[in-house]
């Protein structure tokens, strides 16, 4: 029974350890979901703007020009 206590030591030690980081963020639910639309907003503008870089070009290789190495 020894293996019991252990595991029943482990488990209390983990629920507090996944509580404890549960909390770590510091806001509350509507504060959290205002941040992220706050977020997305930001987003969306430079989406909009066309802020974003250009995907790279893929290389080919040196014999054809048809396929990508």
């Amino acid at each position: 029974m020894a293996r019991g206590n252990q595991r029943d030591k482990a488990r209390e030690a983990n629920q507090k350890k996944l509580a404890a980081s549960k909390k770590s963020h510091g806001m509350s639910g509507s504060e959290l979901a205002k941040a992220k639309e706050v977020a997305a907003q930001k987003m969306r503008e430079k989406q909009a703007a066309g802020t974003r870089r250009p995907s790279p070009r893929l290389r080919t290789s040196p014999g054809r020009s048809d396929r990508p190495y």
